[in-house]
C-alpha cells in the first residue's frame, strides 16, 4: 500500500506558555473543512514527530471520516528543543498527558463539547500519554485507540533502548532522525536518557488507568521488540472493558507493520462508539 506524502511544509506553529518556559509547538490540521466532524488526535512515539507519521494519520482519518490534530511535543520535530542540559524527569509522560497536551488543546480554541468528541490515536509513548490523559480527564475525549503502549517497565524494554542508543552513537541512523527533527539530539536524549533513568525502573501506571471511562482499543505485535503482551494484559486488567487485538508478524510500530489490520481494527472500534 502507497501512503500519502505528507509535508512538513503544511504544518503551524503555536507558543505555549505557563511551564518552565515557553515553547513553540509544531501541529498540523488534516481534514480541516470537516469542521462538524470529530478530531482524531494523534500522540507520537519516543522518537516520533508530525512528520514521522508520514501519510498514516492522513489515510486513518479519511478512513474514519475525521479532522485529524498531528503535533510533535517539546523537544521533537521543529518544536522548541530541550534546553541545554535538561533532563526530563521520570514522570515526563504525565507531564505531556496533564499540563502540555491540556495547554495545547486550550490554546488551539477546542471547548469541551469538542473534546468530548475527541478520539486520541496514540503510539508507543503516545499510546501511553493517551492513557494518562484518559485516566485524568475521563469526560474530556471520546475514546481512545492506542498502539504498543507502555504501561510499566519491562527489563527487554531497557535492553531495547539500551541498544538503541548504541546504534545512534555508531552507526548512521543520528542523521536519518536529524531529517525529521531540528535537533535530532534533543529528541534522542530527551526519551534515551529518561528511561534509562535507574529510577524509572519503578515507574508503573497500572493503578492509574483504572480510572478510564471511555472506549479504549490496545493493539500490539507479538515481535514487539520493546515490550511483551504483558502491557496488554495489564491494561485489560486494569480497565475491564477494553478492546485488545494481538497481531502476529508485528513489530513496535503496528501502523506500518500492519497497516490495513489496523485501520480496520480501529474504524471498526470508532465505529461501534461513534454517537
Amino acid at each position: 500500500m502507497t501512503e500519502p506524502a505528507t509535508s512538513i511544509d503544511t504544518t503551524s506553529f503555536i507558543e505555549l506558555n505557563g511551564g518552565a518556559y515557553p515553547v513553540r509547538i509544531e501541529y498540523q490540521w488534516l481534514n480541516p473543512e470537516r469542521v462538524d466532524a470529530p478530531i482524531a488526535l494523534f500522540l507520537h512515539e519516543g522518537l516520533g514527530s508530525v512528520a514521522l507519521w508520514k501519510g498514516w494519520p492522513q489515510m486513518l482519518c479519511d478512513r474514519l471520516n475525521c479532522r485529524g490534530l498531528a503535533y510533535s511535543r517539546p523537544g521533537y520535530g521543529r518544536s522548541t528543543p530541550r534546553q541545554t542540559g535538561e533532563r526530563w524527569p521520570v514522570k515526563f509522560l504525565h507531564l505531556q498527558a496533564h499540563q502540555v497536551l491540556p495547554a495545547l488543546l486550550d490554546a488551539l480554541g477546542l471547548d469541551a463539547e469538542e473534546r468530548s468528541r475527541m478520539w486520541l490515536i496514540g503510539h508507543s509513548d503516545g499510546g501511553t500519554i493517551a492513557l494518562l490523559y484518559a485516566s485524568e480527564f475521563p469526560e474530556a475525549l471520546a475514546g481512545l485507540a492506542i498502539m504498543a503502549p507502555h504501561v510499566f517497565v519491562e527489563p527487554m524494554t531497557v535492553e531495547g533502548i539500551e541498544k538503541a542508543r548504541n546504534t545512534y552513537e555508531t552507526t548512521s541512523f543520528r542523521d536519518k532522525l536529524q531529517a525529521y527533527h531540528d535537533d535530532a539530539d534533543s529528541a534522542f536524549y530527551g526519551w534515551n536518557d529518561a528511561w534509562l533513568n535507574p529510577a524509572f525502573l519503578h515507574w508503573d501506571i497500572t493503578e492509574e488507568i483504572a480510572s478510564i471511562k471511555r472506549p479504549l482499543l490496545a493493539i500490539q505485535g507479538y515481535d514487539d521488540e520493546y515490550a511483551s503482551m504483558r502491557q496488554l494484559d495489564k491494561i485489560k486488567a486494569a480497565v475491564d472493558h477494553a478492546q485488545l487485538v494481538k497481531l502476529t508478524k508485528c513489530r513496535h510500530s503496528p501502523h506500518r507493520d500492519a497497516t490495513d489490520e489496523v485501520n480496520d481494527a480501529i474504524a471498526a472500534f470508532v465505529r461501534a462508539h461513534r454517537d
